[in-house]
């Protein structure tokens, strides 16, 4: 059964040439970077706060200290370095098959190993800026610092990612529908598509071929044309481009 659909999934990316990748937690995890919700992801650690909280924008500013251990911790994974899926995208963007990633992730790992139009939904730990007078800081920095890092003009520096509480960007919102809008062949990955409103957008794809690949199912499974349960850098390394 897995080789069959491997099968379909190598014609179908063959066919498309408008393919759109919308890629979770899951797309990162064999690069040594834990997900969330699976039976060992990071929600199901035990903590003095639930993750959730700690991740939220009223907990970031109520209890900064505290949230910058967790995040230096668990989500600055700065030595991970791109899997095979990471390096597939960019083979199918730079052949001129795919038209964009849409990620919920915040490593960078898809810039990294080489994917230009990257749409990062819930922001990058790449990004960092001084809430007072707007100045960046590299993920390096904030991965070196103690306690609450400052900038050089005193304030608080946050990273530039989407808390709990907090809205998306509306320009990535918007360039990820277009291009899901404009997609022949959608290939949704590693998510559990239990996040919303990104979870949605799945809703906004008409083209030919709806796929799904995650490790566990998911509510979409009826809705997709084809379903392959398995880790996303194992089968997309099977994939030839031409």
């Amino acid at each position: 059964m897995m080789t069959s659909a491997i099968e379909t999934l190598k014609t179908w990316i063959t066919e498309s040439n408008r393919i759109v990748f919308f890629g979770g937690a899951g797309v990162s995890t064999e690069s040594g970077i834990p997900d969330f919700r699976s039976t060992d992801g990071l929600y199901n650690q035990k903590y003095d706060f639930p993750p959730e909280e700690i991740l939220s924008h009223s907990f970031f500013y109520d209890n900064t200290e505290y949230f910058y251990n967790f995040y230096r911790d668990k989500m600055l994974a700065l030595h991970a370095k791109p899997n095979a899926a990471h390096y597939k995208l960019a083979e199918l963007e730079s052949a001129g098959k795919l038209i964009a990633v849409v990620t919920q992730n915040i490593d960078g790992l898809h810039q990294a190993a080489g994917t230009h139009n990257v749409l990062e939904l819930h922001g990058s730990v790449h990004r960092n800026y001084c809430t007072s007078c707007g100045k960046p800081y590299s993920a390096e920095f904030i991965k070196n610092s103690s306690g609450v890092p400052h900038c050089d003009c005193g304030g608080v520096i946050k990273p530039d990612v989407v808390l709990y509480e907090e809205g998306l960007d509306d320009d990535t919102v918007k360039a990820a529908l277009l291009a899901i809008g404009k997609a022949d062949c959608m290939i949704v990955a590693g998510t559990s598509l239990n996040v919303y409103p990104a979870a949605g957008f799945i809703k906004y794809f008409g083209g030919e071929h709806f796929v799904l690949i995650n490790r566990d199912p998911t509510p979409a499974d009826n809705m997709a044309d084809l379903v392959i349960h398995g880790n996303v850098g194992e089968i997309l390394s099977q994939i030839e481009v031409r």
